[in-house]
């Protein structure tokens, strides 16, 4: 029963939309409405460059909130800046105002005094850093309108030349941006492959840099955020080495004009400003991102942007008729104050649709689809006139969502229909502007969207937002509900489930959605796997010096990745240093984003074409021979993959059926591996195990499925080469008493551990910042190395990405949170929404879902009372 009283005055009146005036009133699971918030102004900054100032007077912004004044200042006073805030709170003025500040002092500078001997190459410089080029692109589109409405041509003395420079950015433009750009706007992976290996070339913009601006923080973390991490200290080094030494009595950041222009940081440097949607501990995030210690961080959270009311409403899609319950569900909640201190956004949108399947057919799915459910609700809000995001999980997602809306409206008055679009990434530029625009007027009033338009693309002036499954964390959660009632107005937000464990427990437990911490950014800059390929990029850039080894972490955990690199080849130990001296570029032995190496190209083998790319760690188990491969709407076979050319060639056929590989996977515990010893702790009879470990994995053979009861038309092997991945996993084993006290056969055993490892994979992400697509796991009725029945799950990334490490110390917390979500599900034998997952290699078999909730109530007999593990 929905918790929300029908007379509520705080009850926002789109919710009788969603529930279809109480015709689906029994799928609200939850509705809370948050309070709105008055907006507080501040005042200029004295040292504000009064051009600036008025460029964004010019733009409607008359004063600048308050946070904005304490960012900005802090800034402009030489200290790094930690900027988290809600969406819509204006972050960047915050850190435009002093960056520009900086670089309009130094032009003036020159202006006022052209004949000076200083050189120009002394101009102030600043870097943007954003996650994604249309992140740039957008930040490129605000700042080329402020620097118009400045009434300063770009090509006067004093002028600001600001620019993107990225992988797609042509030869001669380029060019003009080394030799040129005050402000250059780009992403990690362009300052790791160009900028930095041939840092010579851009001199100019490192010796003058004042500002570094990193740009949605709260996306770099996992392995990503470790590496983006290392490429931040390497670019502070190489701005050091480039830094004009002072004269005798000179101060740095001295010189003509420089009185009105930023410091370089306290410690000498340019300033990092990080904002970052609302996390927890910014500081200390910001502080490992960027390299020093959280005292030298000012944090700013206050927001003081007005924010309307917000209604946010938690919605379970509606059983399908005939599926057979289990009574399961009637199971009475126990009370759990749950409180999560820290859980990520997923990297895997692509895999959302995956059918889960079980040796004979599909899976049987107890509940209508998010996506369905969602487009839906986003016809009737469109019907109804308001303005509406539905945030999905993948590009076919959106694409399906707004095509249902649009069949649904057919026909009905004022050409509705045509007033519903889809937004995502791949789309041209000029298109995802017209489509922003549309939105803006209300041209178009409903747009189902990918994660594209939660990463800071200014679009305002909502009425609801609707999420179509869990996006991985509170705080993408959060970000995507801020589209809702932006500018102050009041808002909707609708969390719709999927059929997952997580999303199941989130719109039954309202409590960990809505009450718990938002997540801190994980990333572990010091994971030996990253460390190591970093220190060969930065020794080929400029030598390493026994002085540099703090920049990248405790020197004596450098020292030591630095003896394993000097013993394996990769560098060479002078008394001088430490050097590279390969001809190939170091920068290519690192995987920034953790794809597993360089992607298979998908060619047609008739014609050549490239159709797309597969990610090398997912090319056996997708792209194989015989595989089926569906490019926008049309199927092809795979002929031949070449794994040495990273090639997969296909040709087109119309097939009846899709393909789905097997894949047999081992692990061994590799204690103190690296140095990494194993933590254990234990519960009584059941122990608890962190530490590396070893996976091997093949693809073995692969299904052909009819389409679309799943029937297997056939199974045929396969010849692949095996995969090893050293990570780190957390486990949990138990010995063979305890499970016979629990009611679990020998025979039971192994389809009890199958689920219980399947459904705290897919509750791991409320704990972790991850998601389940970051994970894998094995469970066995007998490990070779612990001697018991055994559950891993580890972290899917070359040593480890924390996730494990989160989940061995709130292992209480966790199998509670496990146990709960399938002794919940109404289902008889198990499905997608508790044991079955769409991502097993054994076609979800064996799994025992009653024998499991045994097995997770003896375990958790055992816990201690203090729910955090300590060591």
């Amino acid at each position: 029963m929905p918790d929300a009283l029908p007379h509520d005055p705080d009850r926002h009146p789109l919710l009788d939309v969603l529930t279809a005036h109480g015709a689906r009133a029994d799928r609200l699971t939850h509705a809370r409405t948050f309070p709105a918030r008055a907006g507080v102004t501040g005042e200029w900054p004295d040292w504000a460059d009064p051009d600036v100032v008025a460029g964004y007077r010019a733009l409607g912004v008359e004063r600048p909130w308050a946070h904005q004044v304490v960012a900005a200042d802090a800034a402009h006073g030489g200290r790094h800046v930690a900027l988290a805030t809600s969406t819509g709170s204006g972050k960047s003025l915050a850190f435009w105002l002093p960056a520009l500040t900086a670089v309009r002092a130094r032009a003036r500078a020159e202006a006022a005094d052209p004949g000076r001997i200083e050189p120009a190459a002394r101009r102030g410089t600043v870097l943007y850093l954003a996650p994604t080029k249309a992140l740039a692109a957008d930040q490129l589109v605000g700042l080329e309108r402020l620097v118009t409405a400045m009434g300063v041509s770009p090509t006067a003395p004093s002028g600001l030349r600001v620019a993107t420079c990225d992988g797609d950015t042509g030869p001669d433009e380029r060019r003009w941006v080394v030799e040129h750009a005050d402000v250059v706007l780009t992403n990690p992976d362009f300052l790791h492959f160009s900028l930095l290996p041939n840092h010579r070339r851009w001199a100019r913009l490192l010796r003058s840099l004042r500002y570094v601006v990193v740009d949605e923080g709260h996306a770099y973390r996992g392995v990503f955020g470790a590496h983006v991490s290392l490429v931040l200290r390497r670019l502070a080094r190489l701005a050091a080495h480039h830094a004009p030494r002072p004269g005798p009595g000179a101060s740095p950041g001295a010189g003509p004009g420089a009185s009105g222009a930023a410091p370089e940081n306290l410690a000498g440097g340019p300033v990092f400003v990080v904002a970052s949607a609302t996390t927890a501990e910014p500081a200390v995030s910001t502080a490992r991102l960027v390299g020093v210690s959280p005292d030298e961080v000012v944090t700013v959270t206050a927001d003081a942007s007005p924010a309307g009311r917000r209604t946010v409403a938690l919605w379970q899609p509606p059983e399908i008729a005939g599926f057979e319950r289990s009574g399961a569900g009637d199971e009475p909640a126990a009370d759990d104050p749950w409180a999560l201190p820290d859980p990520l956004d997923p990297g895997h949108t692509e895999r959302e649709a995956e059918a889960v399947v079980t040796p004979d057919a599909a899976a049987p799915h107890p509940r209508r689809s998010a996506t369905a459910e969602v487009a839906d609700l986003l016809a009737d809000l469109t019907a109804h006139g308001a303005r509406t995001l539905a945030f999905t999980r993948s590009r076919r997602g959106a694409e399906s969502v707004a095509q249902r809306a649009r069949d649904h409206l057919r026909g009905a008055p004022d050409d509705l229909a045509a007033r519903v679009a889809s937004y995502r990434g791949g789309y041209l530029p000029e298109e995802r502007r017209e489509l922003e625009q549309a939105l803006r007027t209300g041209a178009v009033r409903g747009l189902a969207t990918t994660s594209a338009l939660e990463l800071g693309v200014d679009v305002s002036g909502l009425d609801a937002v609707l999420v179509a499954g869990w996006p991985g964390t509170r705080v993408s959660l959060w970000q995507q509900a801020g589209r809702a009632g932006r500018a102050g107005a009041d808002g909707l937000v609708a969390f719709v489930a999927r059929e997952d464990p997580l999303d199941t427990y989130l719109v039954t437990h309202p409590e960990a959605l809505l009450d718990a911490p938002l997540e801190a950014t994980v990333f572990d800059p010091a994971n030996p796997h990253v460390l190591a390929p970093q220190l060969c990029a930065a020794a080929q850039e400029v030598p390493l010096r026994t002085d540099d080894l703090a920049a990248f972490g405790d020197p004596a955990v450098v020292r030591e990745v630095l003896d394993v690199l000097v013993a394996r080849g990769a560098l060479r130990r002078r008394r001088s240093g430490w050097y590279w001296t390969h001809a190939q570029p170091a920068s290519a032995m690192a995987d920034l984003r953790g794809s597993g190496g360089r992607p298979v190209r998908v060619v047609e083998a008739t014609t050549g074409r490239l159709l797309g790319t597969v990610d090398a760690g997912s090319a056996d188990g997708q792209v194989h021979d015989g595989a089926v491969y569906t490019h926008q709407g049309t199927t092809f076979v795979v002929d031949h993959l070449d794994l040495d050319d990273g090639v997969a060639l296909v040709v087109r056929r119309d097939v009846d059926h899709a393909t789905w590989s097997r894949e047999v996977m081992e692990i061994a515990v590799e204690d103190d591996h690296e140095g990494r010893p194993v933590v254990e702790h234990e519960w009584g009879p059941v122990t608890w195990g962190l530490g590396p470990v070893e996976v091997t994995s093949q693809v073995v053979s692969f299904q052909r499925r009819r389409l679309p009861d799943m029937q297997v038309l056939g199974t045929e092997p396969l010849d692949l080469p095996s995969r090893t991945l050293a990570t780190t996993a957390v486990w949990w084993s138990v010995p063979d008493f305890v499970l016979r006290a629990a009611g679990v056969s020998e025979d039971e055993a192994p389809g009890a551990l199958h689920a219980a490892e399947h459904a705290s994979i897919g509750l791991l992400p409320l704990l972790a910042t991850c998601d389940r697509w970051d994970l894998g796991g094995v469970s066995t009725a007998l490990h070779a190395d612990t001697g018991q029945a055994t559950v891993f799950v580890y972290d899917a990334y070359p040593g480890g990405a924390g996730f494990a490490e989160r989940g061995f110390r709130l292992g209480a917390r966790w199998l509670q949170a496990t146990r709960d979500a399938i002794a919940a599900c109404t289902c008889a034998e198990g499905c997608p929404a508790c044991v079955q997952s769409p991502k097993c290699g054994s076609d979800n078999a064996p799994l025992d879902k009653s024998a499991a909730v045994r097995l997770l109530d003896a375990v958790l007999s055992h816990a201690p009372a203090e729910s955090t593990i300590v060591g």
